[in-house]
């Protein structure tokens, strides 16, 4: 999605309005819980993201509060109040239910800084709201309203900011980036999710605390930048992760890929290039059913074999032979490093190498037997294949992007077409591993492998065969294979 897409900022009137009725939309849940910690003695507020997203009018189901009560407490006070409640976090002052559809946290007043050398977090209970507001990350996040009663707690104009539609800290960014370097990748984020500017502030600080965040485990790292990546308009996220330096640490393949040109300007900026298959990656998700990682990411990820096969050739031309398999395990190696599943790695590496595969289809040329490799080597990730290869067309001459839609149209017709007919979707030999060792009179081993690997190759050159035509051609191979 870009930039041209953005929302309008909003007017304080629109701003009250929809808190307004989001907060009477969630009365049932937010006014007895209220009541029940007022009757105790504690103070409870509903704040944070909960706070910003019921004036942006799109509160969602996940709602956190904090309080001046202590977990214990505010674990004794949930209870007969709600359906279920679990430990957060206890020592971080946290305690979760659920009531009804509802997800609920509450967590006490928080006073909380990181070591310059830790990954984690030192935790004090605070005594007050204000503190608890001034250690948040940003001023739209450090809102706050008082239930029951509904008294608007901003002592840091966090809703100036959200009309504004702008990111800014409470205190100095530097303070709050050295208290918790992850916020530096939240800002980032955030200018992705919700269309926000970063305060120039802000930005500079992030370039100066830029190498904090390698004290930040891999794991927060990457949920951060999985949250940007499926963000509405992640391209805004990550240049701001490219231009303070962030992406150099976290994600370095993505600056890397701004390869300077050669004198004849003769090949395009590949990072600019990456960054609209990824939007265009995007306009095709409706296939997948909404925003969709995997898809993204290989979108992301499908040139980073770029910078190291790069060649020039003496007519000033520029190559980059086999930057798909290079690629590919680039992409492998820096997901693991970000500890990606095993599933995620391998659907993503797969895309990046397969994505220049299409362009060997020409005008049409391969046979059915190319048409049934394609989809066997695309496997169960064939529509994202279908929507990176289509997405990578960023040229800007029309006869030559029409030509191409033209061409790969042509291709799906003919997937459809032969899965249709021979379904497709589960190709494998017309002999399984039982009837061959039955044919040949084998043991499980090697030599059956060897056996179904030749039916597959005959499946997938052929089309289907009668199980009569399997046995002869394979009792036909094993003689020829005998006799070599």
């Amino acid at each position: 999605m870009s930039d041209a897409a953005l929302p309008p900022a909003l007017s304080m009137v629109e701003i009250q309005q929809a808190v307004g009725a989001e907060l009477d939309r969630i009365s049932e849940v937010i006014d007895p819980l209220g009541e029940r910690f007022a009757a105790a003695g504690h103070e409870l507020f509903l704040v944070g993201g909960p706070v910003r997203d019921a004036m942006l009018g799109r509160l969602q189901n996940d709602l956190d509060f904090t309080t001046s009560a202590r977990p214990d407490e505010t674990e004794r006070l949930l209870k007969g109040w709600a359906d279920a409640t679990w430990d957060m976090g206890r020592a971080f002052g946290t305690i979760g239910c659920r009531k009804g559809d509802w997800q609920v946290e509450i967590t006490t007043y928080r006073a909380e800084s990181y070591d310059p050398d830790s990954r984690k977090p030192e935790v004090d209970f605070g005594d007050s709201l204000a503190g608890d507001l001034g250690r948040r990350d940003f001023t739209v996040n450090a809102m706050a309203v008082a239930v029951p009663g509904r008294a608007f707690e901003d002592p840091h104009h966090g809703v100036v900011d959200l009309a504004q539609r702008v990111l800014r800290t409470p205190g100095r960014p530097q303070d709050s980036f050295s208290d918790d370097p992850l916020r530096m990748m939240r800002a980032a984020r955030f200018a992705a999710q919700l269309g926000f500017d970063v305060a120039p502030e802000v930005v500079e600080a992030m370039k100066e605390m830029a190498p904090r965040i390698e004290i930040i485990s891999a794991e927060r790292v990457r949920d951060e930048l999985v949250k940007l990546i499926c963000a509405p308009w992640p391209r805004r996220g990550l240049t701001l992760l490219v231009e303070t330096g962030l992406a150099e640490l976290v994600l370095p393949e993505l600056p890397a890929l701004a390869l300077e040109r050669d004198e004849h300007h003769r090949h395009k900026d590949v990072y600019e290039h990456t960054l609209t298959v990824l939007e265009q990656t995007i306009d095709q998700e409706d296939r997948l059913g909404g925003p969709d990682f995997v898809a993204r990411f290989a979108a992301l990820m499908h040139d980073v074999g770029k910078p190291r096969t790069r060649k020039f050739v003496e007519d000033g031309t520029v190559t980059f032979h086999h930057h798909d398999v290079v690629g590919a395990k680039i992409t492998r190696k820096r997901m693991k490093a970000l500890r990606f599943s095993n599933d995620e790695i391998d659907a993503v590496s797969k895309l990046v190498e397969l994505h220049l595969r299409f362009h060997g289809y020409g005008s049409g040329e391969w046979t059915d037997s190319a048409v049934r490799r394609y989809v066997r080597d695309a496997g169960d990730q064939l529509e994202r294949l279908h929507i990176l290869t289509r997405a990578d067309c960023t040229t800007r001459n029309a006869r030559k992007a029409a030509r191409l839609r033209r061409t790969y149209d042509e291709l799906e017709a003919r997937i459809a077409h032969l899965a249709e007919k021979e379904e497709m979707d589960a190709v494998r030999p017309d002999l399984d591993g039982t009837q061959i060792m039955e044919i040949l009179g084998l043991k499980p081993g090697r030599e059956v492998g060897e056996a179904y690997k030749f039916l597959l190759e005959l499946r997938l050159d052929e089309g289907p065969q009668s199980p009569e035509a399997a046995e002869a051609a394979l009792r036909t191979w094993w003689e020829q294979r005998a006799q070599g």
